[in-house]
């Protein structure tokens, strides 16, 4: 009889332990692997999904991980926008989180739905966050397509379009790895720090330090 007690006693703990992922997805702009990884492992992360830049429209890792959801389960991305594909994808995400009473924690988001990791997170700032979700979206869908299309082996069909690609690539490559606007003006040998600026746009680079954070904004939408 004890021991039979055990067993169900086991079976019932077993069953309260709630599973906790982490999804990183590698976009071309994503600067900070290393870190998110090791913060996440510091949430307790037991398993860390990583999903290829390639794979942006399909996203199969995202979708198993999905399916491998129980109730109670928490999962811990980089960002809403690494994750999810629109507005659309996030209300249809937002009700099985309801349903299956699923914990969500958006790192570079700062959103904890239980409010323990980022407690001066606002409402405001959570609508702030979705209201941007769309443009972050269609700024590294943009850059994945360019990548994409480079891995596919499209070749320049001139001469001078291979030089301009390759003053391009610098630009991008420069900045992702950590030089200043004005080094990266001095190297590229454009007339004006403008031109870098629409060399990153254009590859869909986001500003990710100093006062430069975030998409790129067009002209019209600054005034």
């Amino acid at each position: 009889m004890s021991a039979k007690k055990n067993t169900i006693t086991l079976w019932q703990n077993t069953k309260t332990v709630m599973a906790i992922y982490g999804y990183i997805f590698k976009s071309n702009s994503y600067s900070t692997l290393s870190e998110d990884k090791d913060l996440m492992k510091s949430f307790q992360c037991e398993v860390i999904v990583e999903e290829d830049g390639i794979q942006e429209k399909l996203r199969p890792e995202w979708r198993k991980m999905l399916c491998k959801l129980e109730k109670g389960d928490t999962i811990i991305l980089t960002k809403l926008s690494h994750a999810l594909r629109g507005i659309r994808e996030l209300g249809v995400f937002l009700d099985l989180c309801r349903n299956y009473k699923i914990r969500l924690v958006c790192i570079h988001d700062q959103i904890d739905t239980l409010g323990e990791y980022y407690p001066d997170t606002t409402v405001a700032d959570v609508l702030e966050t979705i209201s941007r979700l769309s443009s972050e979206v269609i700024s590294m869908r943009r850059s994945e397509g360019r990548i994409l299309k480079l891995r596919k082996g499209t070749r320049p069909k001139t001469l001078k379009a291979g030089l301009k690609l390759d003053r391009e690539k610098t630009v991008v490559n420069m900045y992702n790895s950590g030089h200043s606007i004005e080094d990266i003006w001095k190297v590229s040998g454009y007339k004006s720090r403008t031109s870098v600026f629409r060399v990153l746009n254009r590859h869909g680079v986001q500003l990710n330090r100093g006062r430069h954070q975030g998409p790129i904004k067009k002209r019209s939408d600054k005034n």
